[in-house]
């Protein structure tokens, strides 16, 4: 089983690698730094708790384990 700490550990360091990518097409695609790390912070914010809730869910599901 995962202890909740792991799982938040995983969640912000995913969260540091999707940041950083959506910052960097946010500002490709904008061409402002400002709107597009705007746009990466609220995605990350968003997919930071998404993940953890996903997570947690799944650490109650027995399907697969052995």
């Amino acid at each position: 089983m995962e202890t909740a700490r792991r799982t938040l550990v995983k969640a912000l360091l995913w969260n540091l690698l999707g940041l950083s990518v959506m910052a960097g097409v946010g500002f490709a695609a904008t061409g402002s730094l400002a709107l597009g790390g705007s746009m990466a912070v609220v995605n990350a914010a968003l997919g930071f708790l998404t993940y953890l809730i996903y997570e947690r869910i799944w650490t109650r599901i027995a399907w697969g384990r052995v």
